[in-house]
């Protein structure tokens, strides 16, 4: 089945049971954590007397945790089960979202995020998993209404940030941690626990995973994509220099347009030119909109961080789908391996960003290296297209069974 087919997949994709809207619904405050802090970061660092590279430490040790979570992840739901995991997950993000809002010291808040970022590698590693599991009209419309999920949450995150951050800084954090407790319990309500998978993972076979071409280069050229996509997403809101009800505007419509072309457009132009030539091309396109992001006038580069949006989300598809079908590992450990390995440059970006900004004291300079690594994304794409095409060919056959997100 096509879930992008009208007729095929939205009667499937509405008519889902409880389970499945109470697991979406927490997913997508869950992906809302990651750019809540957007719009308010110079708020931030204003509130807690910091600079722009301390405060997006914030980023940081969200994601370096995140990333080393993804051995874990595995590890953990293949012993105690998916329910339990996910329920472990919200429990820590509902704990440190709220310990997040009562820090004094911007030492503090990127403790408490690294905690956070434990809490939602646990709940969003699994989450895709249960609703393929729970889900009716199979794996397809499982995956359109996580990445829908997905892009929902991306969207809305800045403007929950926005809103609230208006009125205080901590309010976002609050907000967050509300948020998760109802779906805290609208899992444990909902939700049944779910088959525990035939074998357990161990700490180190998403590592092992890697040892194939396919999937290695799949999340190298990730990692490099990755490194592009944090640039804009942690060290925009300092250029853009807004009120936070209009930064958090703008990453709102970055976000609508991330779902959009995530959801809606990418099978489509996969369909039409193969899901390597849209990755290559997007990646090109992404490195030529941030030198206009970096040279362009300050309208140039409101508008320039709204397109990222439209590239950022043609590649998580592409990229999603690849590390779920290019090699033979389980698809759960497969996608954990390739999200240990891009999540790095999700945790690097935010602090060498502002970083490079103050060694050559260039606002462009930042933009100009994300430009570049999004470039060798793209050379990656081209030079192990051979070792990638085996997805290509069929790149919307993802299999029904337990696999992991790659997306977030």
């Amino acid at each position: 089945m096509d879930p992008f087919d009208e007729d095929a997949g939205t009667p499937s994709l509405l008519k889902q049971p409880k389970a499945v809207w109470a697991t979406a619904g927490a997913a997508v405050v869950a992906f809302m954590g990651i750019g809540l802090v957007d719009p308010i970061l110079p708020s931030i660092a204003k509130g807690l007397d910091a600079t722009p590279s301390q405060v997006s430490l914030l980023f940081t040790s969200y994601f370096l945790i995140t990333a080393f979570a993804m051995l874990v992840t595995g590890f953990v739901s293949s012993r105690i089960g998916g329910r339990k995991t996910l329920l472990a997950g919200l429990a820590l993000v509902v704990v440190f979202a709220a310990l997040s809002g009562t820090s004094d010291t911007v030492g503090e808040l990127v403790g408490f995020r690294a905690g956070w970022g434990l809490g939602n590698a646990l709940f969003v590693s699994t989450s895709l998993a249960v609703i393929v599991g729970a889900a009716a009209g199979g794996s397809a419309a499982a995956i359109l209404l996580y990445e829908s999920a997905l892009g929902l949450g991306m969207a809305c995150g800045p403007l929950l940030g926005a809103v609230l951050g208006d009125l205080n800084w901590r309010y976002p954090f609050f907000g967050t941690a509300a948020l998760m407790a109802i779906g805290f319990i609208a899992i444990t309500v909902f939700l049944k626990e779910q088959p525990k998978p035939a074998a357990r993972t161990s700490l180190l076979d998403p590592v092992k995973a890697l040892g194939h071409g396919g999937l290695a280069s799949a999340a190298a050229s990730a990692f490099f994509y990755n490194y592009a996509f944090f640039t804009v997403l942690a060290f925009t809101p300092f250029v853009l220099d807004m009120s936070p009800y209009r930064s958090g505007g703008v990453f709102f419509a970055w976000g609508v347009l991330l779902a959009v072309f995530s959801v809606l457009v990418a099978p489509r132009l996969q369909k039409r030119f193969g899901s390597l030539t849209v990755l290559g091309g997007s990646l090109v396109l992404l490195a030529a909109d941030l030198v206009v992001l970096g040279y362009g006038s300050h309208t140039a580069a409101v508008v320039g961080t709204i397109v990222s949006g439209a590239f950022i989300g043609l590649n998580n598809t592409v990229f999603t789908e690849l590390a779920l079908g290019v090699s033979d590992a389980p698809r759960p450990v497969a996608s954990a391996g390739y999200n240990f390995v891009r999540w790095f440059a999700a945790a690097a970006a935010p602090w060498l960003a502002p970083k490079i900004e103050e060694w050559t004291d260039s606002l462009e300079a930042p933009f100009v290296v994300a430009a570049v690594a999004a470039l060798v994304g793209a050379v990656i794409v081209g030079v192990r297209r051979k070792s990638l095409t085996t997805e290509a060919a069929h790149h919307h056959a993802v299999p029904a069974q337990d696999p992991l997100p790659a997306t977030a």
